[in-house]
């Protein structure tokens, strides 16, 4: 073998090794837009979490707020909601699991497993009917909680269902406080 034919094959090598380096960045050019169409877009992100002053909402009125498309009630309660809800015996429920987001998935529907805080005062929880995802009224029905006036589903004072054709008890986000006065969804 001469000087000649070693060197020829030297540059097939290099040949091979440049058409498959051109090919594999070729290949990720075109696959990447793919890929990053599937990233949540700008506006989605800045939604992933928001932070919410509650100080001027006075026990006994709520705020509902926008998050992820989707309307969330804040729900400052009053000593005698507090007493009501906690009265409520979770096995006569027709959903007895929290449904909330903060707790494991089987958690009873307790209201110390539905509020935001020990003493229960804040309820945080989506205001979208369980039934099909109309948004409830809130201070009505016949438990003092929400009413959904599209198919007569009433929720009480711990937005848990208690009558009607909804079937779960309304979702409990997942929140905390920052601070004394601020809450965090997401």
């Amino acid at each position: 073998m001469s000087h000649a034919d070693e060197h020829q094959g030297t540059r097939r090598d290099f040949i091979y090794y440049a058409t498959a380096g051109a090919g594999a960045v070729t290949a990720g050019a075109a696959v990447w837009p793919l890929v990053n169409q599937m990233n949540p877009s700008a506006d989605v992100l800045a939604l992933a979490s928001i932070r919410v002053d509650v100080s001027a909402i006075a026990p006994g009125t709520q705020l509902t707020v926008l998050w992820q498309g989707k309307p969330v009630f804040i729900r400052s309660r009053t000593e005698a909601e507090i007493a009501e809800a906690r009265s409520v015996d979770v096995e006569t429920l027709p959903d007895a699991e929290a449904n909330n987001d903060n707790l494991l998935s089987d958690a009873p529907a307790t209201d110390e497993n539905r509020a935001l805080d020990e003493n229960g005062q804040w309820l945080v929880q989506m205001g979208v009917c369980t039934h099909l995802g109309c948004v409830p009224l809130g201070d009505a029905g016949e438990f003092g909680g929400w009413f959904c006036p599209c198919h007569g589903s009433h929720y009480d004072t711990s937005g848990r269902i208690r009558k009607g054709p909804a079937p779960r008890n309304l979702p409990v986000p997942v929140a905390s406080f920052v601070d004394a006065t601020t809450i965090q969804l997401g």
